[in-house]
């Protein structure tokens, strides 16, 4: 039997985007293996060199304590250090504000704890570019937290992680359903709608910042559908091409970003709130508001898809873009809208995921386009519901994985949970099975 050229098309379309996914996973891995690696691309040794820096002396009866673990975060940066034989640590910082500074207590001896409401302390710097920050210590027995609360808490922000991921990836999958692109630029409207919501979010309410930013990231999709991906089609310009001016498309958008807003990260408003204490779980109002936005956009979405002439068309156009043609379905507008559609969803996944991070970046994107590959191939290449799944999977396993593994090593680990489900099914959990020969 000779092959379908719509089989065809999506067999070559899952071996480019396994690759391109193996390449972001091998750029990953390198990040994730270098210690102590800070949300903003600096490691410790590296932020000995910041202007900056906390210092301190961990002693206890006199003695100092060598091999004390020191965490230091604000503003979507994050370091840690040790204290050396007498006691001293110090870390390197980029910027005066606020940060939070935690001692790990597992890391201190045996009877030996912080004294009550001292751990994590907040700090921040006066008039110098040094500060000192000490723990008093004392002997006490240490509170821990049994494994089935940190299970089910990490569950609960799994859960959060995925949906979020979901807006992302769906709307990647229903681009790659409709065009066969693997958009390596998607990570750049992801980090397109958080930056357009800082921007604004100093000029009007954040609510409405929000919704400016989504309706920006539309806008985006629209443009660029128009001036770039449409005359490309229309060319006849191939799969592997298009993949390529993705990625340079990714690469300008990324330092373009870099170029007007700095590498700083630069915070939402309302994004550090108080912790909600729902027994096990802790979660704040923001996260709360997340997950609810997420699901109702998702439902939103599967209507669309489900219940709507727009919808149906677009999965027609999906299965099999010539039958769909000469059905009389407008393959160009369907396009159109999904890139529109995908856009938006992809600016408010970054919106989300300032929060949860929480600080808008200019590379914020690219942090997660990893799992966002890992999540649409792992539910099935284009199928938006498998994307859904993929993605929860993808989110819950991340979270659940800092219960054995380094947090630095927890997005690396979404691989394995890919690599295994190709293994036993290699179109995907909600993918279908395709004879190409």
């Amino acid at each position: 039997m000779e092959p379908t050229r719509s089989a065809q098309t999506r067999s070559r379309g899952r071996w480019l985007l396994l690759f391109g996914l193996l390449l972001s996973a091998l750029t990953l891995s390198g990040i994730a293996a270098s210690p102590a690696m800070a949300e903003d691309g600096s490691t410790a040794a590296e932020s000995e060199e910041y202007e900056f820096a906390f210092t301190g002396n961990v002693q206890f009866d006199g003695e100092p304590l060598e091999g004390v673990k020191i965490s230091v975060k604000g503003g979507g940066f994050s370091a840690d250090a040790e204290s050396d034989a007498e006691g001293r640590w110090r870390v390197g910082v980029p910027e005066k504000i606020e940060y939070t500074i935690e001692l790990d207590e597992d890391t201190l001896p045996d009877g030996v704890v912080v004294a009550e409401g001292q751990n994590p302390r907040t700090a921040e710097f006066g008039l110098t570019n040094s500060k000192s920050v000490n723990f008093f210590l004392g002997e006490g027995t240490r509170v821990t937290v049994s494994f089935f609360d940190q299970l089910v808490n990490r569950l609960v922000n799994g859960l959060n992680f995925g949906l979020l991921l979901a807006l992302a990836a769906i709307g990647l999958s229903l681009i790659y359903g409709t065009t066969g692109l693997s958009n390596f630029a998607h990570s750049e409207l992801i980090t397109f709608g958080a930056l357009m919501a800082f921007t604004f979010s100093g000029l009007v309410p954040v609510w409405f910042a929000i919704l400016v930013a989504v309706a920006l990231s539309a806008t985006l999709g629209w443009t660029l559908d128009a001036a770039l991906w449409k005359p490309l089609r229309r060319r006849g310009v191939g799969t592997i091409q298009l993949m390529i001016v993705s990625i340079g498309l990714a690469l300008a958008m990324r330092y373009t970003y870099q170029f007007f807003y700095g590498g700083r990260t630069r915070q939402l408003p309302g994004a550090s709130p108080g912790d909600l204490d729902l027994g096990p779980i802790s979660l704040s109002w923001i996260d709360l508001a997340s997950m609810g936005v997420s699901i109702v956009v998702l439902l939103g979405v599967a209507w669309l898809l489900l219940r709507t002439r727009i919808g149906k068309a677009t999965r027609a156009v999906s299965d099999n873009p010539s039958l769909a043609s000469a059905s009389g379905i407008d393959v160009d507008r369907v396009i159109r809208i999904v890139w529109v559609l995908g856009s938006a969803l992809a600016g408010l996944s970054g919106i989300l995921w300032a929060y949860y991070r929480p600080g808008a970046s200019w590379d914020m994107g690219f942090q997660i386009l990893l799992l966002v590959f890992a999540a649409v191939t792992l539910g099935g290449l284009g199928t938006a519901f498998g994307a859904l799944v993929g993605s929860l999977i993808v989110g819950v396993f991340v979270e659940l994985s800092t219960l054995w593994l380094p947090a630095d090593m927890k997005f690396v680990a979404a691989l394995v949970v890919l690599i295994l489900v190709l293994l036993l099914r290699p179109q995907g959990i909600l993918g279908r099975r395709e004879r190409i020969g």
